[in-house]
């Protein structure tokens, strides 16, 4: 029996309204390369990929003058209004070519700042587990519970010590995640990330620790900073 293989998946049909910019976060620039760019090359140098999809917003008009589309191993589809609709057309978009045990590893397109070694981490974490899991970054801010009124008056000090902050990529069994989605999905229910779906199923995901400067570039600030840690690995 073969042993399993890994299969990126990118979801990029979002429009970034937080960036505030002319164009999709993902499409803004930094060092004149456009942060799919950097995203893409930087993951799927650091692993045996079998291939990647990149799920696109059906109004996109940039996707042509990337790097990225000019890569042979990677293919794009049609993605969806929301970031479970992006994935399950991604994972649609495997089937035939990826096996029920293959791995698939779900990034943001966002966060091009991924380490190599986190990466590695990952997969070697998870090669033999029977469901998957994700990069997460233990909590080091104190956090605070507001009024459900919308005072803003502080109800309570949440215990930190069992707090994650989910990250990307996740890692998932091809079938588990295929099912999941579509579950979530038919059922309604508010699916965030990968994880979450996959939870939802009753399936138990495993936290693989990450460095926390695996930033998602989602306000203009970000953008400088994921510049400079770039320059810094």
């Amino acid at each position: 029996m073969a042993p399993p293989r890994f299969w990126l998946i990118v979801p990029a049909a979002g429009i970034g309204q937080r960036m505030q910019a002319e164009c999709p976060k993902q499409y803004l620039k930094i060092d004149q390369r456009f942060i799919l760019d950097i995203t893409l090359s930087r993951t799927l140098s650091a692993a045996p990929f079998a291939g990647c999809v990149v799920a696109l917003n059906e109004a996109d008009s940039w996707w042509s003058s990337t790097e990225a589309s000019k890569d042979s191993r990677i293919h794009a589809c049609r993605g969806g209004s929301e970031r479970a609709d992006s994935v399950l057309a991604a994972v649609d978009a495997l089937s035939g070519r990826a096996a029920p045990e293959d791995w698939v590893l779900v990034h943001d397109a966002a966060r091009p700042c991924l380490h190599p070694d986190d990466l590695g981490r990952l997969i070697s974490r998870l090669e033999h587990h029977e469901v998957g899991g994700l990069l997460a970054a233990p909590i080091a801010d104190t956090i605070k519970r507001s009024d459900p009124a919308g005072t803003l008056n502080v109800v309570e000090t949440v215990d930190r010590r069992q707090l994650w902050r989910a990250l990307t990529p996740q890692m998932f069994r091809y079938s588990v995640l295929a099912n999941a989605l579509r579950q979530a999905l038919n059922e309604g229910l508010p699916v965030t990330d990968e994880s979450s779906a996959v939870e939802f199923s009753g399936n138990i995901p495993l936290l693989v620790e990450g460095r926390p400067d695996n930033i998602k570039v989602t306000v203009p600030a970000d953008l400088a900073l994921a510049g400079f840690i770039l320059s810094q690995l």
